[in-house]
This record gives structure tokens, sequence and C-alpha cells, in this order.
């Protein structure tokens, strides 16, 4: 399995980091995805695309950081009464969101006792929540924000909370704490995300079977290809006839690496890096991992390479190849074969769950 290298492009922020509002912040934004997705998407390589459009993100959503609490200084509200840390989930916490990706974030505030900090931090949290709308960042459906307080809380509450999913293997806090693995520290203060990950971690020492827990949830995906080998397209709506990269391959390969990485213990939140680790340790047999580095890096691809619209100035995509990309025999062939690579995974894990559920007394 290759290490993962960048090459370091000269790129200009100044747009961002001159930013003084939402408006000027979302148009900084909309002149620097049109640039990365016409002059540069054809010749970096998928992975380094993602590397300077998740750097776009984060120094986006770092200045947004920082408008909101000028705005509230401004208002009367003060500084940040006690350290905190703006943190990200979902394919942002991977290093791995698009240019048109939604919000998933969060928020960690110190435990330092001060009057009225919860109140603070709720406005600080919906503000953000609200500018990053403004500058074209979608809401996340599942509320997977840090205007929620499910997903804003104190470091002492987290860390309950925490362990709170850990003991229950039920579907839901199993999947919040499948969410919660992939977090990453944006803004703020560093050290209450480490002690947080640490935290996180240390439940997987604690609940032996959370493990087999989250490969439950792991292996379960729509079929993508049929018993002859071949495509599963969408058979009915507006997407019939294309196919769904992001929950018939990307997603797959997400919860796959993440599951191994969690297995053993890695602390990695993005998905190349998880696997890059897996093969440092010996962890998985090498076959294995290759074939699904193999298999994720086309994913990037293809997940990149989906009908882009313009909509407000703004890149969206429904994350569907079409039928007319599917009708093209090299696009065609290379899904097949990649999701092969995919059944491979897949089938070793669901062996693995098997094992595991003979042991269960």
């Amino acid at each position: 399995m290759e290490p993962i290298s960048y090459t370091n492009y000269s790129w200009s922020y100044q747009g961002i980091d001159g930013a003084v509002s939402s408006q000027e912040l979302r148009q900084a934004r909309v002149i620097l995805q049109t640039e990365l997705q016409e002059l540069l998407s054809a010749s970096l390589s998928p992975i380094e695309w993602y590397h300077t459009v998740n750097e776009l993100h984060d120094r986006i959503a770092r200045k947004a950081v920082e408008l909101c609490i000028q705005g509230m200084v401004e208002e009367g509200f003060g500084q940040p009464p006690v350290p905190y840390a703006f943190i990200v989930f979902g394919s942002s916490g991977r290093e791995e969101a698009t240019l048109w990706s939604d919000q998933d974030n969060g928020m960690i505030i110190s435990d330092t006792p001060h009057e009225g900090k919860e109140e603070y931090f709720a406005q600080l949290g919906q503000r953000m929540t609200d500018m990053l709308e403004e500058i074209g960042y979608a809401k996340c459906e599942g509320k997977v924000m840090c205007s929620e307080p499910l997903w804003r809380k104190t470091l002492a509450s987290w860390k309950q909370q925490l362990a709170d999913w850990s003991s229950d293997l039920n579907w839901e806090p199993v999947r919040n704490l499948i969410i919660a693995s992939d977090m990453r520290f944006v803004a703020g203060e560093q050290s209450l995300s480490e002690e947080w990950i640490t935290s996180f971690y240390e439940q997987f020492r604690l609940v032996p079977e959370l493990s087999d827990a989250v490969l439950r949830n792991t292996v379960k995906h729509k079929a993508t290809l049929n018993v002859l080998g071949r495509v599963v397209t969408e058979r009915f709506g507006e997407h019939a006839g294309g196919f769904d990269v992001k929950y018939g391959l990307y997603i797959p390969l997400v919860n796959s690496a993440r599951y191994l990485a969690l297995q053993h213990g890695i602390k990695e939140a993005s998905t190349l890096k998880r696997m890059e680790r897996l093969t440092s340790l010996e962890a998985v047999p090498f076959t294995l991992l290759d074939a699904c580095q193999r298999a994720f890096i086309a994913a990037l691809k293809f997940r990149r390479s989906t009908p882009v619209v313009i909509q407000g100035d703004l890149q969206h995509s429904s994350g569907f190849l079409d039928e007319k990309q599917m009708k093209q025999k090299q696009i065609h062939y290379e899904l097949r074969d990649t999701l092969g690579l995919v059944r491979r995974v897949h089938r070793a894990l669901q062996r693995q769950l098997r094992f595991a559920e003979r042991r269960r007394p």
C-alpha cells in the first residue's frame, strides 16, 4: 500500500482571511470552489483534490467562528468565557468533504466554572450553524450541528455521553458513536479535542463488545452487484438508470476502514490514513487492505465525477452517476471492478461478524 503524498500548490486564501461578513466569506468560497472544480480537478489526483477542498472548508469554518465571536462581542456578549473547541464530523471529520457537502459539526466546552457559559455557547453554536448556512453549507438533516445540545457539550458531559452511548449497544447509540468516531478539531482549544479523543477510545477498552456492535452496523449496505456480477442501478425515480456513489460505493468503504481502525485503536479520522496505519501495524491481511485502498481511491474519483449543478452560485450534486455516465463503457467497467473489490472486503467482514456472533454466550 503506497503512502499518501501531497503536492504543494500555491493557493491564495486572501479572500477568506480578509472577509468581514458572511456575504464576503460566501463570495470568497464561490470564487475558490469554481477554480478548484474547473481548473484543478483535471491536474490534481483525487487525494490531492480532496486535501485542497478540505483545507478550503477548514479555513472558512475558522473564519466563520471568528466572525461569529466578533458579532457577539459587538452585541455585548463578550469573548468566550471559557476555552472551547469547534469540531467536525462526517466527511469533514475524515477530510473527505466535497465542494457540496453539508454541515456536520459540534462543540466541546471547557469544564472551567463560569456562570452563563452554557447560554453563551448555545448562542455561539446557533450563530455558527446559521452563518455556515448563509455561506452555503446546508444544515445537516440529522441535526449533527453545534446548534444542537446533543453535539454541543462541556468536556465532562461529552465524556458521560460517550460512556452512555457505549453502554447501550442498540442501533441508535451505536450510530451516534460511529458518527463521533470521525471527530476532528478545527478551531479553538485543541487540548479539549485531544482529551475527548482519549475518552472516546477508552470506551472500546472498557466495553469489549463495542467493536462487534460497530461491525454489525458496518456490514449493512445496499446491494450493488447482482448474482451475475452486474452493477445494480436505480430502477425508479429521478435517478433511474444511475448509480448511488455515496451509499453504494463510498460509505461501505468508509465504514469498513473505520471498523478496522477502531478495532485496533487507531486514532486517525481520515479513511486513507486509517488504512496506512493498519498497514504499518500489519493488523489486517495486506491483500484485503490493498483491495480496500484501491477501491477507495476509485470511490473518491467517482464521487467528484457525479454531475454538478449550480444553485445560487454554489455547486450541488445528488451523489449519483447519471444514466448517461453509466452507459459509458469505461466508467461502467471501472465501477464494476471497484464494486468487486468492495464485495471482497464486505464478505471478509461478514465472516468476521459470524465468527464474533458464535463467540457470544
